[in-house]
């Protein structure tokens, strides 16, 4: 019998009607730990008990103002993103790094610049007619100010939840071609599709060959031994040629 590999990367996808704030605090109850995500109001609730932290997407504070520069650049706008992009360097230097080098680098570097860019956003707003574009980009991050900054004192949280994102990219392509899932029953089948794909992914392994593999077996597999088939007990029975890069 193979043997669970403790803490597995695994991706989890969960079908709604529809965006109501109700499905993420019914799907994450019991949850505690952080949550890292944009500022979507129906998350506010989970924060609330102060069992799930937290921590806000920097990309998302960013792109307000990256959009507003697109359209009418300035030279607020543009110190802006040049200020996002000091901390986004110092990302890509530590990117994979163990959580202790992580959250050493950050807290001495990162949490300087970050304490002065507040600092220039509560100064630049003050120049800024209050209905101004500008000022309501600036205010967002204003706004989510300790929860932007959370990444600094967690080694284990990312700048931002573009992973998330782009794990995302394929439904948001899929959906083009096929429109409906046709029912709920057919919405909850493509979630349990995409978290297998997608808990393959970051498994190292090639989806088609996981599910080839599954495919072959599950029929017959008894039902109290099930598990053996998610794709992290999985991986090490595959041969070396359906493996792959894991995600990031």
């Amino acid at each position: 019998m193979l043997r669970r590999r403790p803490c597995a990367p695994a991706v989890w996808f969960a079908d709604t009607p529809d965006r109501r704030g109700e499905h993420p605090q019914r799907h994450l109850a019991s949850f505690k730990g952080v949550l890292q995500a944009d500022a979507f109001a129906g998350y506010a609730e989970l924060y609330a008990g102060g069992q799930i932290r937290e921590a806000a997407c920097l990309a998302h504070a960013r792109r307000k103002l990256h959009d507003l520069h697109a359209v009418r650049p300035s030279s607020i706008t543009n110190e802006a993103l040049e200020r996002f992009g000091a901390l986004y360097g110092i990302e890509e230097h530590i990117h994979g790094k163990p959580p202790g080098e992580r959250l050493r680098v950050r807290q001495t570097q990162a949490v300087p610049l970050l304490e002065d860019m507040k600092r220039w956003f509560e100064a630049t707003i003050l120049t800024l007619s209050a209905k101004s574009d500008t000022t309501k980009a600036i205010q967002y991050s204003l706004n989510r100010w300790p929860a932007l900054v959370y990444y600094c004192g967690d080694g284990q949280a990312e700048i931002d939840n573009l992973i998330a994102e782009r794990a995302l990219r394929g439904v948001a392509i899929g959906r083009r071609n096929y429109l409906f899932a046709g029912a709920d029953t057919g919405g909850e089948r493509a979630a349990a599709m995409y978290s297998l794909i997608g808990s393959a992914r970051l498994n190292g392994i090639d989806p088609e060959a996981y599910l080839h593999y599954v495919i072959e077996r599950v029929a017959d597999y008894p039902i109290n031994r099930i598990d053996d088939l998610l794709p992290w007990n999985v991986a090490p029975v595959l041969p070396a040629s359906a493996h792959i890069d894991s995600i990031r």
